[in-house]
C-alpha cells in the first residue's frame, strides 16, 4: 500500500491539465506580462519564505496531514481562478499554490524513507523515488496532451474542474499513506526546537551539508533549463510542429532518468562525479549543434542529471539523523529554489546578448565544477 500510495500521489501531483493553459487564462482576463510575471514572482516567494517552516511542522505533528492539505489549497486556488479571474485572486491562487508546493516538499521524502527504513527496505528509497519521478514527468506530459482536447470541448471550466479534481483524489490518496512515526506533543516550543535542530544539522554536519548542497544544484540547475527546451527547438529552425516532439525526446531521457536510480543506487563516488561531467559535455555539445539531431545527447544529459539528482537526495536521507528529517529536506527545498531563481536570472541577463545554445553551454558550467568537487571528495 506505501510505495502504490506513493506512485499515485506523485502521478496526480502532476497531471493538471490547467497547467498548459493557465498562462492563456492570465492573458484572457487581461492580465499584462509585467502582472503575469509579478505573479509568478509571488509564487515562487511563497515557496521560499514557507519551504524551510513547513517542514519543521511535518516534523512536529503529521507528515500525512501535510500531504493532505497540500493538493487542497492548490486545487483551492484553481477553483478561485476560475470563479474569480482576476489579478488579486490569481495572486492569491498563487499564494495557495506556493504553500501547497510547500508542505509537500520535505514530507514527501520524509515519510517514504522513514516507512520504508521501518519495514527493512530502506534500501529501496532509489527505486521508488526514482520511479515516482518518472511517473510525474509521465503524468505532466499526459496532462499536457489532454489539455488540448479537453480545453477545446470545455474551455478553461473544464479544464480547470479537471485540475482541482486531480488535487482533491490526491488528497484523499495520501489518507491511505501509513504513518507509524509519533510526533510528540505539538507546541511552539517543540516546533521551534525542531526547527533549530533540522537547520543546525544541515549547517554544521559536514556530510548533510554537502548533501543538501548537492540536492539543490544538481536538481536546479537542468530543471530550471528544462524550461527553455522549446526555445532552444525553435533556433535549430525546425517546423513547429517539430518541437513538441523534440520536447518529448527530453521527457524520455528524463523518465529514463528516473527509473535507473535504483539499479544505480551503490553507484560510487567517481562513478557519480565521472556521470555528472559527461552528462555536462552531453548537454553543451548537444545545445551548441544548433541542430535537431543535438536533442539525443540532451535528452540523455537531462537522464543523466535526472538520475543524479535522485540519487543526491537517497544520500542526504541517508545521512539525516534524529527527528527533523522533513525540516532538513526542506532545506534542500529552499536551496533547490535559490538555485533555480538564480539560473532563471542568469538566463534572462544573457538572454539579450547570447543565443539560446550558447546560454545552455554557459550554464552546464557548474556541473562540471560539481563533478570535480565530487570527485576530490571521493578521495
Amino acid at each position: 500500500m506505501l510505495v502504490a500510495s506513493l506512485y499515485v500521489y506523485a502521478f496526480l501531483s502532476e497531471f493538471i491539465l490547467i497547467y498548459p493553459v493557465y498562462t492563456l487564462l492570465f492573458t484572457d482576463t487581461g492580465i499584462s506580462v509585467a502582472q503575469a510575471s509579478s505573479l509568478f514572482a509571488i509564487w515562487s516567494l511563497t515557496g521560499l519564505l514557507l519551504e524551510v517552516p513547513s517542514g519543521a511542522w511535518a516534523d512536529t505533528v503529521s507528515r500525512r496531514l501535510l500531504l493532505f492539505l497540500g493538493p487542497l489549497l492548490t486545487g483551492l486556488g484553481f477553483a478561485l481562478w476560475l470563479l474569480f479571474p482576476s489579478y488579486w485572486v490569481f495572486a492569491l491562487g498563487f499564494v495557495l499554490w506556493g504553500a501547497g508546493e510547500a508542505l509537500i516538499s520535505g514530507s514527501y521524502e520524509a515519510l517514504a524513507y522513514e516507512e520504508l527504513e521501518r519495514r527493512g527496505r530502506a534500501h529501496r528509497y532509489a527505486t521508488v523515488m526514482g520511479r515516482a519521478t518518472s511517473l510525474g514527468l509521465v503524468a505532466n506530459a499526459a496532462a499536457i496532451g489532454l489539455a488540448v482536447p479537453v480545453f477545446a470541448a470545455g474551455g478553461y471550466p473544464v479544464v480547470g474542474m479537471a485540475s482541482v479534481l486531480a488535487c482533491v483524489v490526491g488528497a484523499a490518496v495520501a489518507l491511505t499513506l501509513p504513518e507509524h512515526r509519533t510526533p510528540g506533543s505539538a507546541g511552539e516550543r517543540r516546533y521551534l526546537a525542531i526547527l533549530r535542530e533540522g537547520i543546525t544539522q544541515a549547517r554544521a554536519d559536514r556530510g548533510v551539508l554537502r548533501a543538501v548542497l548537492l540536492v539543490s544544484f544538481v536538481t536546479a540547475i537542468w530543471g530550471a533549463l528544462e524550461e527553455y527546451v522549446p526555445y532552444l527547438g525553435a533556433e535549430t529552425g525546425v517546423a513547429k510542429t517539430t518541437i513538441p516532439l523534440l520536447i518529448l525526446l527530453v521527457w524520455v531521457g528524463a523518465t529514463a532518468g528516473g527509473l535507473l536510480a535504483g539499479p544505480a543506487e551503490r553507484m560510487p563516488a567517481r562513478a557519480y562525479a565521472l556521470t555528472l561531467g559527461l552528462a555536462a559535455a552531453a548537454l553543451a555539445a548537444g545545445a551548441a549543434s544548433g541542430h535537431a539531431a543535438g536533442f539525443v545527447p540532451i535528452a540523455v544529459a537531462f537522464g543523466a542529471f535526472q538520475l543524479a539528482g535522485v540519487l543526491a537526495d537517497v544520500r542526504l536521507q541517508e545521512r539525516i539523523t534524529g527527528p527533523a528529517r522533513a525540516t532538513v529536506t526542506s532545506v534542500a527545498g529552499l536551496g533547490t529554489n535559490v538555485v533555480t531563481l538564480t539560473v532563471y536570472t542568469a538566463y534572462g541577463a544573457a538572454s539579450p546578448y547570447a543565443s539560446h545554445g550558447v546560454t545552455f553551454t554557459l550554464l552546464t558550467l557548474p556541473y562540471v565544477l560539481i563533478a570535480l568537487l565530487a570527485a576530490q571528495s571521493s578521495r
